[in-house]
């Protein structure tokens, strides 16, 4: 799933690149993959936590401003809407009337359904586990939510007034590209600079993450517990920067299709994180009897229940809902049939909800 995911940002960067200087796309994908690779290979996680700060602020200024902008260009948000009429019924529609009854249930789940993917993405919940003091958590739990209200919140209506903003409807794939093509006609060259800048550090945050995690989970979760155990902090590095290189490699293959959707890619691996690792979290957290056993039951139940899934699309039910459902219960049911934790575990979880509780 991080080989998916990761491919996602490699498409974005590809489409940047080719939108804005004209390159190839298979070259701008080579472009964009490298720029992320490279400070990823060399820095670690302190360079992608540092440049993740930079990039976050440059995302949160321009994600509003395109969106602010383009509906003063066209008059205010009177006209704005008034050039949206013709869009049908439908077009600000939570309910659309062209889907009834079973579909449009379906709908309503599928989409509401992305909202349990965040307590799965390890690239999200590495941050959080990074955190020098756990009595700053509050603080960033605040930072975090207002970040994702504010960031979906202007990213739809970018997709909204670009609507009514672009003179030609961009179709398939190309839709993607509206926030490139929108900066590019709202703004001088240098302001336009800055903003193509912030969709790359969108890419570049997202991308680095992963392939952090990717290559310390390999390292640390699998090489040395399995192969090596008393391998050097040297030979560690070393097997972490050939995993980025690796999973790099075949996320370039998977992303070298012009006309792939990078929402559709996106969709995949967070349905693929949040049935593996969201009830996990979850559990772990709220409920004492959970064992290992059951963990490893919910994580390789969640992850192929949505490989499945996906390939038969059963009733249109996107993915992540049957996969976190399906997790949940194999890790209960698991862990009821196994020995109780340790007093050890239970101390510690103990530990934790009365540190959850003086906050």
């Amino acid at each position: 799933f991080f080989i998916i995911y990761t491919s996602s940002g490699f498409v974005s960067a590809g489409k940047l690149f080719n939108t804005i200087l004209g390159l190839p796309y298979f070259t701008a994908l080579l472009i964009g993959a490298f720029v992320v690779v490279f400070y990823t290979f060399l820095g670690g996680f302190s360079a992608v936590s540092m440049t993740d700060f930079i990039q976050g602020t440059m995302m949160f200024f321009t994600v509003i401003y395109i969106p602010v902008a383009a509906t003063i260009v066209l008059g205010g948000p009177a006209p704005t809407m008034a050039s949206l009429a013709g869009e049908g019924k439908d077009f600000f529609s939570f309910f659309p009337e062209s889907l009834g009854g079973m579909s449009l249930i379906i709908m309503i789940l599928s989409s509401l359904g992305w909202g349990l993917g965040y307590f799965g993405q390890p690239h999200i919940l590495v941050r959080f586990m990074a955190i020098s003091n756990p009595k700053e958590l509050k603080k960033s739990t605040q930072i975090a939510v207002s970040w994702v209200l504010l960031s979906l919140i202007f990213a739809v209506a970018i997709g909204i007034v670009g609507k009514a903003y672009l003179p030609m409807p961009l179709e398939n794939a190309n839709a993607e590209r509206v926030f490139i093509i929108m900066a590019e006609t709202l703004s001088p060259p240098f302001i336009t600079g800055l903003i193509w800048s912030a969709v790359l550090a969108a890419i570049m945050s997202t991308a680095s993450s992963q392939l952090l995690v990717t290559a310390s989970a390999v390292a640390r979760d699998l090489y040395q517990p399995f192969f090596h155990k008393n391998a050097s902090e040297k030979e560690l590095i070393i097997i972490s920067r050939v995993t980025v290189l690796l999973i790099s490699l075949c996320s370039i293959y998977l992303a070298s299709d012009p006309n792939s959707y990078i929402f559709s890619i996106v969709s995949y691996a967070w349905a693929g994180f949040g049935a593996c690792f969201g009830p996990v979290v979850l559990l772990s957290l709220y409920w004492r009897r959970m064992t290992l056993k059951g963990t490893y039951a919910g994580i390789i139940v969640g992850g192929i229940t949505v490989l499945i899934w996906k390939q038969f699309n059963w009733f249109g039910l996107y993915e992540l809902i049957p996969g976190f459902l399906f997790s949940t219960i194999s890790i209960i049911l698991i862990s009821l049939m196994d020995e109780k934790p340790s007093q050890t575990i239970l101390d510690n979880f103990n530990k934790v909800v009365s540190l959850s509780n003086e906050k």
